[in-house]
């Protein structure tokens, strides 16, 4: 039986500050030729994660258009399909929608995209805030390949192709002190 390690591992920087910052740009652009002036429009960030690319995309998004951005944060800890199959508690983060999202343009936010099922469960506790008019996906990184269900962001900032043993990691400068996405791969033992 192989086992995983993630100890020793080879790491290689998919996306560096400059990269970085670039497609967060890119990506702002992209939503603002899709929603102009974001009337109708709310970012919600699916914690953890995916709260630190809302941050970013809502600081660049009002400097950009000068004028507020409405964003939240969703936890769906308890809309996985594995929180009772887990060997330690999950602990939940906390979820802040202080909008109503009834009839509004909702662009949920990750920051990997992987299997899909991250994101099944954000739209399944989304669903509990009401009904949105239209839903869409960004994520930050698109690992294209073992999708499990059949789910793709809208907007994407970089599609990478990887392995099972491999793990992608979005570092941001206020938590690990610099902006960078890093694949790691792992070292096998039978």
């Amino acid at each position: 039986m192989k086992t995983l390690i993630f100890v020793e591992m080879e790491k290689q920087v998919i996306l560096n500050k400059r990269h970085f910052e670039l497609t967060l740009n890119r990506l702002c652009y992209q939503l603002i030729e899709s929603h102009t002036d974001f009337s109708n429009t709310v970012l919600i960030g699916l914690q953890p994660r995916g709260v630190n690319v809302v941050a970013r995309l809502k600081s660049q998004l009002e400097e950009i258009l000068g004028k507020e951005i409405i964003c939240g944060n969703l936890d769906i800890t308890f809309y996985r399909d594995d929180f009772r199959r887990r060997e330690k508690p999950l602990i939940p983060s906390a979820t802040n929608i202080d909008f109503v999202i009834e009839n509004k343009n909702v662009v949920l936010v990750d920051d990997v995209l992987y299997t899909g099922r991250t994101i099944r469960s954000g739209l399944d506790a989304l669903l509990a805030f009401g009904r949105p008019k239209k839903v869409e996906l960004l994520v930050l990184i698109d690992r294209r390949f073992q999708r499990d269900l059949p789910i793709q962001g809208d907007y994407v900032g970089k599609s990478v192709d990887t392995l099972n043993s491999e793990r992608v990691s979005v570092e941001w400068k206020e938590i690990e002190g610099e902006d960078k996405v890093v694949l790691y791969t792992a070292e096998t033992n039978e």
